[in-house]
């Protein structure tokens, strides 16, 4: 029987899958980078075929790898980006030259790692899809490719590349149970991307975690560069609905992302590209810098679908991302009332999220997403009731949308966030209710 898409992602999901089981404890008996390193050989060791960009951090890992990807396409060169989770398809992962893979293509890449994984014990889902990622990417000759760190950094799947940069974005309170519950501890793990002699870009961070990026640093002898530092300090300029512009090194510059922190990570990936020029001899000059800020695409942050009443979808899940959020809604929405939907992964730091959100909100339904690691309702109706708020709980998360819909008025703002699939599902029936062309999606699996 010939190999389908749909089989084919029935044959990934196979494997240990731990986005959709929880995540295990953060230790090498889980997480062993010597299974991808063999698989990888099995493979002809494709990840040593490219230039590569690794991007750790708690949040803005993904914007700062969309906004290095753009700029480097624009200034002519064949890219790769690897990021995760998807929002709607699992062809987001893996895309070539700005483009999702094929579905064909995917088919035939499993049937490439087949024979191999299969030789594997103890290979997980992820890891299999980071080396589908890598031959991918050599396959078709790319010469740089901007990878995301799933989790942590130190044992990640992604971390058996010899980046020219690697650049550490946001680090916040998030798998605490898995990676430390101090800073320290989390930006421990993130800083395990580090090589002795590398080049390290920094975005902004807490003092405690600051302090152990520049002990590793220090410890492997690799150059830090700070964002928000000497010749990376930016000014905010003019926003509007529709994004906003910034000052750095005597240029004006226009991201369509929305939020301040969304400027960090631009200039955190314009950092980077200033040290995959020093270190790799990857030329991007400013005008293709320009032109990539501009046109980078990140849906799902800080996305406005609808208007009268607003309608923003944002995948703030702890209270970091949580608390850039309502900053974000006080400076892009002043004055509005909020009317809050909220769905979140059970592992994730809810509670705090919760705790930023729900003063602004004058109503908040709870809602739970299709994803399997979906909080209960119930449970967050039991988070919203020990801060002291209330709350009315509704699935799916359609239904909650809409009941947010029919209390609103044409001036209020709908603001739907929590987790990652909380706004894809949300996406998704907004464009079905409104007969939009649909994002590309995947069968059920």
């Amino acid at each position: 029987m010939s190999t389908t898409y749909p089989s084919a992602l029935a044959y990934i999901y196979s494997y240990t899958n731990y986005e959709r089981l929880g995540m295990p404890k953060y230790t090498m008996t889980h997480y062993d980078l010597e299974r991808m390193r063999t698989l990888l050989a099995r493979l002809g060791d494709p990840h040593h075929r490219f230039r590569s960009l690794l991007i750790a951090g708690t949040k803005g890992k993904g914007s700062t790898a969309a906004f290095a990807e753009s700029m480097l396409r624009a200034a002519g060169y064949r890219t790769g980006l690897y990021t995760s989770p998807h929002l709607h398809s699992f062809r987001e992962r893996i895309r070539i030259g700005g483009q999702l893979i094929a579905e064909e293509d995917v088919v035939r890449l499993v049937e490439v790692l087949r024979p191999h994984a299969e030789h594997i014990a103890g290979l997980t889902a992820f890891e299999l899809i980071t080396a589908m990622a890598f031959y991918a990417f050599a396959e078709v000759g790319v010469e740089v490719a901007v990878l995301e760190v799933g989790l942590g950094g130190r044992l990640d799947a992604t971390n058996v590349v010899h980046p020219a940069v690697a650049v550490i974005t946001s680090i916040s309170y998030d798998h605490t149970q898995l990676l430390g519950d101090t800073l320290w501890l989390i930006a421990r793990e993130k800083a395990g991307i580090i090589r002795p002699g590398a080049l390290v870009v920094s975005a902004p961070q807490p003092p405690e975690a600051m302090t152990l990026i520049e002990e590793v640093c220090a410890g492997r002898r690799a150059e830090l560069v700070v964002v928000g530092e000497g010749d990376y300090r930016w000014l905010p300029g003019h926003a509007t609905l529709h994004g906003q512009w910034f000052e750095l090194q005597g240029g004006c510059y226009w991201i369509p992302l929305l939020g301040r922190h969304q400027i960090a990570n631009a200039v955190t990936a314009w950092a980077a590209l200033d040290g995959m020029e020093q270190r790799a001899g990857l030329v991007v000059p400013r005008a293709a810098r320009r032109e990539g800020l501009r046109t980078t695409e990140w849906p799902g942050r800080l996305e406005i679908l609808n208007r009268q009443p607003y309608l923003v979808v944002d995948s703030a899940h702890n209270g970091d991302s949580a608390s850039k959020l309502r900053q974000a809604l006080h400076d892009f929405f002043p004055g509005r009332r909020v009317i809050l939907v909220f769905g979140a992964s059970g592992d994730h730091p809810f509670k705090d999220a919760l705790g930023e959100l729900l003063p602004i909100a004058t109503r908040t339904f709870v809602t739970r997403s299709r994803h399997p690691r979906a909080a209960a309702p119930e449970t967050l109706l039991a988070t919203v009731a020990q801060l002291g708020h209330q709350a009315v709980a509704l699935t799916p998360v359609g239904e909650a949308v809409m009941a947010a819909l029919q209390n609103s008025s044409p001036d209020d703002l709908i603001c739907v966030t929590g987790s990652v699939f909380t706004v894809a599902d949300a996406r998704e029936f907004w464009f079905r209710h409104n007969h939009l062309p649909l994002p590309p999606l995947d069968p059920p699996v």
